[in-house]
């Protein structure tokens, strides 16, 4: 079961376990610079608005209709990252691609999990997703640009324009492994775990996912095994983008204003940040995806300039996040 709230995706799944729910939303932030130097996290600057696709769909294809899922408003070469909120106890292998383009492997769809390459993320060890994963330690940015010119993923990939949105696939863990490892982890407290304007659908998807700009991010490998995952009771759901007119159109709300340029932003003073855990392993990348050529490259080749306020920048402040190691610098004395 999928629910909309307040701008966030959340799957339950009650009939495995009470305590599984996953939740995600889309965050709206800077869009790095493309210019192959390796940059930190850029910040989130809040929630992506989403609409229920049933909700307008007398205004979208009926293509759209039959996949449901949800709409969700990009302006061309905005950025993105997929955000699964901490707090989450429950783990879940999540599934995710562009344009049908698996946002891990760059394996074009396919139903299930594939153990080898881990084609998947697991929650909660996976904090955010920001980009394809082209080698290890490195992803390229999600930049929203328009199918059918050459530039996402998808079509780099697949040679089609055919998909574009997102494609999420959640599968929880098997409910005897979930209270195997949490009587483990309780086993020294005395509780019981069960207890705890278009007046005519527009055609084809508008909008895909292509690989920006180069950042530091570690895709983690699954440290629970293959056989966790229920296969048995998987969710998915279509996310749908739409460019700022067809979601005017489509819902009849406006688009939240444009984003700053990392620029602008560097300028001001303001952090951004790396994320450390140095107690998981770290996935290699897939040489698909790292084959791929970025908006500003292939710009190059069309001869198009895709990208406004592309300019290298230097964060001065960056804010360290997650575990990191336990080691404490003795520092000098």
């Amino acid at each position: 079961m999928i629910e909309l709230n307040s701008d966030e995706l959340v799957f339950r799944f009650p009939d495995v376990h009470h305590h599984a729910v996953c939740r995600l939303d889309f965050q709206r932030t800077l869009r790095i610079p493309d210019d192959n130097r390796e940059y930190p996290l850029p910040p989130g600057l809040g929630r992506f608005p989403m609409e229920h696709v049933e909700d307008h769909s007398s205004r979208l294809p009926a293509a759209w209709t039959d996949h449901g899922g949800v709409l969700l408003p990009m302006y061309q070469a905005e950025a993105l990252w997929i955000n699964f909120p901490t707090g989450q106890g429950y783990p879940f292998a999540v599934k995710i691609a562009a344009g049908k383009i698996n946002a891990v492997t760059g394996d074009e769809w396919s139903s299930g999990l594939v153990k080898d390459p881990q084609d998947y993320l697991v929650v909660p060890d996976q904090p955010w997703l920001d980009g394809f994963c082209v080698q290890k330690g490195l992803i390229r940015q999600f930049v929203a640009m328009a199918l059918g010119q050459g530039y996402t993923a998808e079509e780099q990939i697949s040679g089609a324009a055919e998909h574009g949105g997102l494609q999420i696939v959640v599968y929880p863990m098997k409910r005897k492994r979930y209270k195997k490892m949490l009587k483990r982890n309780l086993k020294d407290l005395d509780l019981d775990f069960d207890d705890f304007p278009f007046d005519q659908p527009y055609e084809a998807a508008s909008m895909g996912l292509a690989p920006g700009g180069l950042m530091r991010q570690k895709i983690f490998e699954d440290q629970y095994g293959y056989d966790a995952w229920d296969m048995t009771k998987a969710s998915r759901c279509f996310v749908h983008i739409l460019n700022s007119a067809q979601w005017e159109s489509a819902t009849g709300k406006p688009v939240p204003g444009e984003p700053p340029s990392a620029t602008d932003y560097t300028k001001a003073g303001l952090p951004w940040f790396e994320y450390y855990d140095d107690n998981l392993d770290v996935l290699n990348g897939a040489k698909k995806l790292a084959g791929l050529d970025s908006v500003a490259a292939k710009g190059v080749k069309l001869g198009d300039k895709p990208l406004s306020e592309n300019y290298p920048v230097q964060p001065q402040k960056i804010v360290p996040l997650g575990c990191g190691s336990a080691k404490v610098n003795e520092g000098k004395w």
